[in-house]
């Protein structure tokens, strides 16, 4: 199947505008928690309940005290429209903040892009306009905002490709190779991928957030909960249960290696926040 990386699918097609949706009462009671996931795209989620968006609707339906229940669909473009507007489940778990083809729920979790280097290289940018970049071998996905910025910068790039069949590619995954391998000497990506990846590359990786970029580019994105526009009791539950379970959704995030990001955008530290 084609996929587009989650973060970016959000704003390739959330700038068309939200689509209408039926007129239908708001459900008020819940017998299941029926969410809407991809079922081959870790460290996100997958069938066999592996990413971290599966631990936190697991804590959901804990806290909710009903089933779990999945609907898989790959996230593509008309993945909202298949599942959501379908109404045939009733939560995204990972949404980018803005996203207008959903209602989106209070912040869940902020990261940002990241530089990915072996655990000895002396590289230690934390900005893409940084010189020691200049004339270095860097992967990086096309098409995703660092791209342009490591090119002003001088570095040597190493592209793979953003849209890409998952049964034969992995093109994140291919990035942390080549960088094991030292066929590149780093590689940026988006945080959540770079921390998972990076953790499990042999022998693993370092990631350094890049938190003080000064290149213009957006890098740190907030992440919400996605759900249906004109659901505002289900909104209000969820955002309570952002708000209670907080420490526990971010441990969960820190398990995964993703870079979390305070409400100012500098690095948590910590035991659940991802820092070193």
């Amino acid at each position: 199947m084609l996929r587009r990386w989650p973060l970016l699918v959000a704003f390739l097609i959330g700038c068309a505008g939200a689509p209408a949706v039926a007129d239908l009462p708001e459900r008020l009671e819940r017998e299941v928690l029926r969410v809407c996931a991809d079922g081959n795209n870790l460290p996100f989620s997958n069938e066999a309940g592996e990413g971290f968006e599966n631990r936190i609707a697991e804590l959901m339906a804990e806290d909710l005290g009903v089933p779990l229940d999945y609907v898989w669909s790959p996230q593509v473009m008309g993945f909202v429209r298949n599942t959501l507007e379908l109404r045939v489940c009733d939560v995204m778990i990972g949404a980018v903040a803005g996203y207008g083809f959903v209602q989106n729920t209070n912040e869940v979790y902020r990261s940002v892009y990241a530089l990915v280097v072996p655990e000895d290289s002396e590289l230690e940018a934390s900005r893409l306009t940084d010189p020691a970049l200049q004339g270095r071998r860097i992967g990086v996905v096309t098409e995703t905002p660092p791209l342009v910025p490591l090119r002003r910068t001088g570095a040597i790039i190493q592209s793979y490709p953003l849209m890409v069949d998952t049964r034969v590619r992995a093109p994140v995954r291919d990035a942390i190779e080549d960088v094991v391998a030292g066929r590149t000497e780093a590689a940026v990506l988006w945080g959540p991928l770079a921390g998972y990846y990076a953790a499990r590359a042999t022998p693993p990786l370092r990631v350094i957030p890049l938190v003080d970029d000064d290149s213009g580019a957006r890098l740190d994105y907030r992440i919400s909960m996605g759900i249906r526009q004109g659901e505002p009791h289900w909104k209000d539950w969820i955002n309570d249960f952002i708000d209670r379970r907080q420490d526990e959704i971010h441990a969960i995030l820190a398990e995964y290696g993703v870079p979390l990001l305070d409400r100012r955008g500098q690095p948590l530290s910590g035991p659940d926040g991802g820092g070193s």
